[in-house]
Order: C-alpha cells, then structure tokens, then sequence
C-alpha cells in the first residue's frame, strides 16, 4: 500500500501546520495548528477537516506554538478519541498555551457580542478553555530519540529541534518510507534553546521555512536592544514589547538581565512582565534543565528580572505608572491578549517606544505597525502610533536560510524529495530554489490542500 500526505496546513503560510499522513487504511496527523493572521486564513479554522476527527488514528505534535498545536481542542471536542503524543516539554506547554487560547476566545467572542461587533449573532468561541482542558486528559509523553509505535507498524522517534522547550523534528517510519517532519528549526546560536540535532537519514523531508528567504544579521539581541532601551530610559518613556509567551518573552527578558548586570542600560529600569502565560512559562526553564542553555542560578535570574503581573487589576494598575519602564505582553504579532490595552495606552505618545520582537505575519497589528502605519485598530478604535517602533532583527527563534541549508546537508545523504512548508510564499519558494540548485535534490512547495504519494 501506499504512503500518501495530505497538506491541511503550513503551506504557503507559517500558521495552521497539519499533515495527514495515511497508509493501509489509517491517517495519523503531524501538528494540529490554528491558522493565524490575515482573516482569509483564520475562516479556515472554521471549515471541516477532510475527514471527520473521528477517523483519524494518531496525531503527533512537534511543538507547542498555537499554529502547531492550537486546533486541538476543536479536534478532540469533534471527536478525536485517541493519544496526542509529545515531548515533556511540549506536553507542559500545552498545559499553559491551550486553555489560555480556549480563553482568550471565549473573551473575543463576549467582547463582540457586547459591543454588537460580529456579523454574526452570537459571535461564538471556536472552542473553550474547557474543550482545550479535556484535550489535554489525551496527551501521551515520549523522550527524545525514543522510538515508539503510535499505531501498530507506524514508529516515531523526536529528535531536539531548538526553538522553544520540547521543540521536536518527527521521523516517522511507515510502509517502507522514512519521513522527516522538521517541525520549527531553532538556531544553532540561540541565547536560550540548545542547537537542533542533526536530521536523521529519510526518503521524505518536510522542511520550514519561515525565515528561508533571509539571513539573520551579525549583530545581536543585544546590540539591537541595548541602544533602544538607552533612548528610552533618557526620555522617560514606556516601551511596550509584544511577545509571544513561550520563547520569545523568556529571550528578551534574559537579554535585559544581562543589559543591566553589564551596565549598558540602568539597573533600575523597571520591567513588567504581564502575562500570566509568560510568567508560568518562565518556571518551566527551571524544570527542564538540560533541554536550553541557561543554568539554575540562570533560571533564578530569569524568573527575578521582572515583576511578574497575574491578575486582570494588577495589569490595569501598570497604567497609574511613570516611565522609564518596559511592559512586556502577548500576544507577540498584537493579534490579542492584554498587550492591545497597553498599545492602546501608550502607542500615542512620541516619548514611548514599541519593540517588535520577531516576524510579524501579513495582516496581524504587528506587521501594519512594522510597516509604519501611523493608526491601527484596537478594540473597534483608531489609536495614533507617535510612538517609536523598533524591530528587532536578531530575536527570531527560527533558523534562518543558511542554517535550514545546513541543516539539510547534514543529512548526509540526498532525500527522494523534499517539501518546503511553513513559510510564506516568497521564503518557501526561495528555500526550494536553493535546496533545487545549490544541493540538486527534488524539492517543491505543496499547494493547500494538496495530496502525493510517495
């Protein structure tokens, strides 16, 4: 029997990554992401699978990011009986990023209702914190370079991809095939994430492609935001810092930690960190060390480097504040969450400052403030942007084209094809011509939606 995969997600895009992988009668699901950004894409969170969740048979998961994990709960609410299998660490993020995105809809949904916003009446959640809470009941926890059978004759090993805590490339081998699922490839130089391993030899690669049109610079996460916070702390101002919670928020907050321990920026400036995603994804370092570079004197400073805001009145109490300080809040392209209050707040005064943090995906706040729109839309508001914007070029936790580049020839030996996923299109396409010329393999950029056969 064949070995076929079915595209659902992450092509042509870097959101919603599924991949339906079937032989001999059974479908096993690699990621199970929610698409993200433009509104075209986010509708197809809304449309049906191919195939109802009832008859899928496995589902494995790379990473805990919502564009890899955030479909979940609608799936085990549709149906989805079985194991959920993952790393430790993803499992743990999975813990704190679910329900928290069950919620943050269910907010969505009553803020529009109450406001009369929505074309539709009620506007309802895509799904709840309660369905993502019964999905966890359903995960399943594997050691890296553990191989394992997530359905009889079907083996998996996870092998360390950076990134972020529990980051995993899958190698599922099944009907005679070999097939490598890069997940989200880390930076072999990351400030936190130890570098991904080498990839194990496959037939089949798919391979990300988020950053596989550019280079990272030279200069670091601390060269960029040393000069920054400097400007701010000399005028006053507020820097407000989205940030995606799991990652992102923990690299710049030790960026700024060692900033200040070196002198370059005030040791009193003063940081918040507002979002209780971030701040129980900060404890986890201290219970997986070993998987990131930080020590346990390390983690102690990362988990003290800021004031850490819980509750809903300690985040509006922030506003009552002077500058200098930097609030950092999710969500990390400002699609939601408590850092749209502080953008609100904030984002109109010439003395502040936003700092973006990472890639910014067409059609989220995050990529119309970096590209220098002076008015963006929060809360059914125009709000004026007078405040500088920064962007930070050097925080990505994603490898760039060189380093996917290395990453494949490290292989050893050359794949029967590869297919460039998790990229919008310009980066796909510019990491397939690459992998086409500069290492001769067969590569592609699968269409959505689309199936082969290998």
């Amino acid at each position: 029997m064949d070995v076929s995969i079915t595209f659902l997600g992450g092509t042509g895009t870097v959101t919603g990554s599924k991949y339906l992988v079937r032989h001999n009668g059974k479908s096993l699901l690699i990621d199970c992401g929610l698409f993200q950004g433009y509104k075209q894409l986010r509708l197809r969170n809304w449309h049906p699978l191919p195939l109802p969740p009832g008859q899928i048979d496995a589902v494995l998961l790379t990473h805990a990011h919502l564009d890899h994990s955030g479909y979940l709960p609608l799936l085990t609410r549709d149906g989805y009986r079985r194991d959920i299998h993952t790393t430790p660490g993803t499992r743990d993020l999975c813990a704190i990023l679910l329900p928290d995105s069950g919620h943050l809809q269910e907010e969505d949904a009553a803020f529009l209702n109450r406001h009369q916003l929505s074309s539709h009446s009620p506007a309802l959640p895509l799904y709840t914190r309660l369905d993502a809470l019964h999905s966890l009941k359903q995960f399943k926890v594997h050691p890296l370079h553990s191989r394992f059978d997530p359905l009889p004759g079907w083996h998996a090993t996870f092998s360390n991809a950076g990134h972020i805590l529990g980051a995993a490339s899958v190698l599922l081998e099944v009907g005679g095939r070999r097939i490598l699922f890069s997940g989200d490839l880390g930076r072999p130089d990351d400030m936190l994430m130890n570098p991904p391993d080498a990839p194990p030899k496959a037939d089949t690669v798919l391979i990300e492609s988020t950053y596989g049109d550019r280079e990272h610079p030279a200069e670091d996460l601390l060269s960029e935001l040393g000069p920054a916070l400097q400007r701010l702390a000399a005028r006053g101002g507020v820097a407000v810092v989205p940030v995606f919670a799991v990652g992102r928020a923990q690299v710049v907050l030790h960026a700024i930690g060692l900033l200040k321990a070196q002198g370059v920026i005030p040791a009193n400036l003063k940081v918040f960190l507002d979002s209780p995603m971030a701040v129980s994804t900060t404890g986890l370092y201290r219970h997986h060390l070993g998987e990131h570079r930080l020590d346990a004197r390390q983690v102690n400073a990362l988990e003290h480097g800021a004031t850490m805001v819980q509750t809903p009145e300690q985040s509006k109490g922030l506003a009552r504040l002077h500058g200098p300080m930097v609030i950092l809040a999710a969500s990390g392209m400002a699609t939601g969450g408590r850092v749209l209050h502080h953008l609100a707040l904030h984002a109109g005064d010439h003395r502040n400052m936003i700092i973006l943090t990472g890639h910014q995906a067409p059609g989220t706040r995050g990529a119309r403030l970096a590209d220098g729109e002076k008015s963006i839309r929060i809360h059914g508001q125009d709000v004026a942007v007078r405040a500088e914007v920064v962007k930070l070029n050097s925080a990505s936790a994603h490898a760039d084209g060189n380093q996917l580049m290395a990453w494949l020839r490290s292989m050893g030996s050359a794949p029967d094809q590869v297919f460039v996923v998790h990229g919008e299109m310009g980066a796909a396409d510019t990491l397939r011509q690459r992998i086409a010329h500069e290492l001769r393999w067969s590569a592609q950029v699968p269409e959505h939606g689309s199936t082969v056969t290998l």
